[in-house]
Parts: structure tokens; C-alpha cells; sequence
């Protein structure tokens, strides 16, 4: 996949006043910091930042920043958004260092889900517990998503963080650190409706029963 490029201008302005006078403006603005360097204040085209933002692998992958004559690697580490209109109010990036590991949060693919062997054969339904997992990985190594495979997967039975297959190179990071290998991703379970109709009792047997 060809390297995803974010344009972007440098600025002087800062503080609330001047971010709301940028917003006006169409403007989003930014802050980029890592690599041993000073941190930078930047500003960002609002109408172009959102349509990347369109895109999952934006949010994932190691992008091409441009500012002015130069271009930096960086990946984007928090999005502040408006509480309920569709605006991108700060965004902050982080430079890319390539002999420094990075921890990012990926999504997950679930594949196979046609092919389910508890929702196909068993008729069970597919529970997801995690949408998505933070890896720690050098730069060269961070995938654009993970994927987890589902067909196998049984009735009753959870794929927990410590079963992903991982790409070379990567880290889960909650693991890394100590953390549960056995905390659920995704699960198949009998469905609500047909557990309780396997505890009513059928018609006329209570009755029978009490007879009895």
C-alpha cells in the first residue's frame, strides 16, 4: 500500500483564542513532537484532514508529513473531537524514530465470519469483546490491522489475547507488560431466545407433573 501523505503549515498562533480563530478558518490545529526534537505547532487543512480520516488505515499506519520543503514520518497518537458536531477540534502527531519502537492501536479484522463453525452448524452468534489491540512494533513492522480467524471457532468457545497470531516483529502491548493473556476478544454463544426456549417446560407436563 502506497504511504498515506498529510499536508500540513506551520504556526506561531497558540492558545484557545487562536484555535477557535483557526477553526473559523477551516483550519485544524496540531501539534507534532518525538524523536528527540522540539515539539511544533502545526495547522492542518479541516476539509482534507477529514477526508482522510475516512480511511482506517489513517489511523494505523505510518504517515507522510509534509510541511513545507519537508517531510517527516509520523503517526497520528490523538484525535480531539467536538462532543456531538462533526468537527476535528486538535490533533497530535508523533514523529516516527525507526529504531524506536512504537505503541499504536490497530484494528481488528475478524475473518470467516460466513464460515463460522458455531454460528453455521451450531447456531450460535458472534459476540465481539475488542474491536481493536495495541501493538508495540518498530515502525517497519506495524501492520495496518490484525487479523483473527474465526472459522474453527465453536459454539461456547472465546479466542482470548494470548491465541492472536501476530506478524513478525510485534508486540501486543498489554501483554508486553505483564497483562492477561486470557482477556476475551471475541466469542460464540447460544443466543438469548433459544436458551430460554430450552428451559420452558412444554405444554401440559407441569400439569402432569403435579399430578404425579
Amino acid at each position: 500500500m502506497s504511504q498515506l501523505e498529510l499536508s500540513a503549515e506551520k504556526r506561531d498562533s497558540k492558545g484557545k483564542g487562536a484555535n477557535r480563530r483557526l477553526r473559523r478558518l477551516g483550519k485544524v490545529p496540531a501539534i507534532l513532537y518525538g524523536a528527540g526534537k522540539e515539539p511544533q505547532a502545526l495547522q492542518l487543512d479541516a476539509f482534507e484532514l477529514t477526508h482522510h480520516l475516512s480511511a482506517e488505515a489513517f489511523y494505523s499506519s505510518v504517515l507522510a508529513l509534509k510541511t513545507g520543503q519537508d517531510k517527516e514520518r509520523v503517526v497520528v497518537k490523538e484525535i480531539q473531537r467536538h462532543p456531538y458536531k462533526q468537527r476535528i477540534l486538535h490533533l497530535d502527531l508523533q514523529r516516527v524514530a525507526e529504531t524506536e519502537k512504537l505503541t499504536m492501536r490497530v484494528p481488528i479484522h475478524f475473518i470467516n465470519e460466513d464460515k463460522c463453525l458455531g454460528v453455521k452448524q451450531q447456531g450460535g452468534v458472534i459476540s465481539h469483546v475488542a474491536n481493536d489491540v495495541e501493538v508495540l512494533c518498530l515502525p517497519k513492522h506495524l501492520p495496518e490491522y490484525i487479523e483473527v480467524d474465526l472459522a474453527a471457532l465453536k459454539i461456547g468457545e472465546t479466542i482470548h489475547l494470548g491465541d492472536i497470531k501476530l506478524p513478525s516483529g510485534v508486540e501486543i502491548a498489554h501483554l508486553a507488560h505483564g497483562g492477561d493473556p486470557a482477556q476475551p476478544v471475541v466469542s460464540v454463544h447460544t443466543p438469548k431466545g433459544a436458551i430460554a426456549d430450552e428451559g420452558e417446560v412444554a405444554p401440559g407436563q407441569g400439569e402432569a407433573a403435579g399430578e404425579a
